[in-house]
């Protein structure tokens, strides 16, 4: 006997047709093209979406990162990066120089360019180039590579003024400075003591970075000033049996003393080292007017002469301690190569021509003052 599995037709038959399986929808060739037509303007359509899209960044990223975003109308800009800046306020600080033209570019660039990782930020002083790209400042603020500087430092007395000089040119508080400058073990290292260390700084220009500490400071000074002392100068002074501190603090005196015309300068040192070699009191106005602290004085009088201190020179013989000011190569080359003469008197000219009147003794110089001083009182100058 042979069984037989029933087909699906006799069960739906057996189930009176209950069952019965839909028949599959007929499509007709016209519905498939269709259909097929749509899937294509899909496609297209997306794809021109997508190609537009693509367009709009790589253009976005071309302007952002190919673009001129500084611009500093021809003019040379720097912006200061100080120690332990973040990069989103060494970004401030670039923003606020006002050469940025699109703020929000720089800092997406900066971002994607990782200048907002550890270590990235670089402090100094960097030179905005115009028409420099977002991408050309950030390599520029990441590598470092800063642009140096001109430091010079003229008209200072006091060493607090130096100090206070010099912080304003580079990245280093006043009282850092100044906390080197008083230290008599730091002067001692460096070869000077705390009265003449001033004369280690030679009033010039020199280049470094902003970034310089306060020691290296010192250190670079220290360097120059051994420089500016060549065998010829050193000769010079051993000629005169001075040693360079004092030669620096003969010349501060005669820089006070001829401030506008340095062709006289020599003549004046000469009346100095003259009455130094006689082993007479320098009577110098300027030390008088330093040892005060009143830098106003614009007449010394016999209250002023009073003053006990070693810098007035009028009750105290030989140079004092240190120098009264930072004297000029000028004013030093001038004490090196004093004009010899016989002089040993001189004041200023009743003219103010800022040209001085000499003498050789004391009743020309009584009478050479006598004018000056009826010219200070018709001037009403006390």
């Amino acid at each position: 006997m042979t069984f037989q599995f029933p087909t699906p037709l006799t069960l739906a038959q057996a189930a009176g047709s209950r069952f019965m399986l839909p028949e599959p929808a007929k499509t007709s060739p016209p519905d498939y093209k269709a259909r097929a037509i749509r899937r294509r303007n899909r496609y297209a359509t997306l794809s021109v979406i997508f190609s537009l899209t693509l367009i709009c960044f790589s253009y976005y990223f071309y302007q952002v990162f190919f673009t001129a975003n500084i611009e500093t109308k021809g003019k040379p800009a720097y912006v200061l990066i100080r120690r332990g800046a973040t990069w989103k306020t060494a970004l401030d600080s670039v923003e606020a120089t006002g050469a940025v033209v699109d703020r929000l570019s720089l800092r997406f660039v900066a971002r994607l360019m990782k200048y907002d990782k550890p270590g990235a930020v670089k402090p100094g002083r960097y030179e905005l180039k115009d028409q420099a790209t977002n991408r050309e400042l950030i390599n520029l603020l990441k590598s470092g590579r800063q642009s140096p500087l001109k430091l010079t430092f003229t008209n200072v007395r006091l060493r607090q003024e130096l100090a206070a000089k010099l912080s304003r040119q580079i990245d280093a508080r006043p009282a850092q400075i100044d906390s080197l400058l008083s230290s008599p073990a730091y002067t001692k290292k460096l070869g000077f003591d705390t009265t003449t260390v001033l004369s280690m700084f030679i009033p010039n220009t020199y280049e470094l970075y902003w970034n310089t500490s306060a020691d290296n400071l010192m250190q670079r000074m220290k360097k120059e000033y051994e420089r500016f002392w060549t065998p010829a100068r050193d000769a010079e002074r051993a000629r005169l049996k001075l040693s360079r501190a004092q030669v620096s603090t003969l010349a501060s005196i005669v820089e006070a003393e001829q401030q506008q015309h340095a062709d006289e300068r020599p003549r004046i040192a000469g009346v100095y080292l003259n009455r130094l070699k006689r082993g007479m009191k320098l009577q110098a106005d300027p030390t008088v007017v330093y040892a005060n602290g009143d830098f106003g004085i614009k007449r010394v009088l016999n209250v002023h002469l009073q003053k006990d201190s070693p810098y007035n020179t009028y009750k105290y013989g030989g140079l004092p301690p240190g120098p009264i000011n930072l004297p000029s190569i000028a004013s030093i080359d001038a004490v090196l190569k004093p004009e010899p003469n016989g002089y040993l008197y001189f004041c200023a000219k009743e003219d103010f021509s800022g040209y001085h009147a000499f003498a050789a003794n004391e009743r020309d110089h009584l009478l050479n003052a006598r004018r000056y001083q009826a010219a200070l009182s018709r001037a009403g100058i006390r």
